[in-house]
């Protein structure tokens, strides 16, 4: 059995995981510069960790665990106040709104503006876990990167949908 030195198990992780780093810096700041040493930051710490990795989750999994503890980290004494930077282009803007329609109206610039507002009205825990969702994880490995309960991850995602749809709609939604 070929074990991989730690270097060439680093460059892997980083060459099958690059992008989704990068999504998650984007989510957590809005800055560029910010967004680059967030991003270097995350790699330091998946270095410094790597050999600590049991094996215990998915290797992507554990990558998120970093990547969104990292961002926490970095944004500081300021992470109550983080804003969530979500583009018209996410591909799992559905998985919040759950509606089609109303996905397709907020994509509009205006609408979409109200929107980000009321993203950034979340909690820090709501936002980390709006975020893996637009990511497209699955409940289990949402869970695996947060530390709470598969159940507690579908009833706070419930509740954020519900949420959202209350606001985006003026309270005239009605939930299936």
């Amino acid at each position: 059995m070929y074990i991989l030195k730690k270097e060439d198990r680093f460059n892997q992780i980083l060459s099958e995981n690059r992008e989704r780093i990068q999504r998650i810096c984007r989510y957590y700041s809005s800055n560029s510069e910010d967004q680059k040493d967030m991003y270097q930051e995350v790699l330091v710490n998946i270095w410094k960790s790597l050999d600590n990795f049991r094996g215990d989750s998915a290797i992507s999994t554990w990558v998120y665990r970093v990547a969104v503890n990292t961002s926490l980290s970095f944004t500081g004494k300021a992470f109550k106040q983080m804003k969530l930077i979500v583009n018209t282009d996410t591909q799992n803007l559905s998985s919040i709104l759950d509606d089609e329609s109303l996905e397709a109206k907020y994509k509009e610039e205006a609408r979409f503006n109200q929107f980000q507002n009321e993203l950034n009205q979340l909690s820090v825990i709501d936002k980390a876990l709006i975020s893996l969702m637009l990511e497209g994880l699955k409940m289990k490995e949402i869970a695996d990167i947060i530390g709470i309960s598969e159940s507690n991850v579908k009833v706070k995602i419930h509740r954020i949908k519900i949420y959202l749809k209350t606001k985006l709609t003026g309270g005239k939604h009605e939930f299936k």
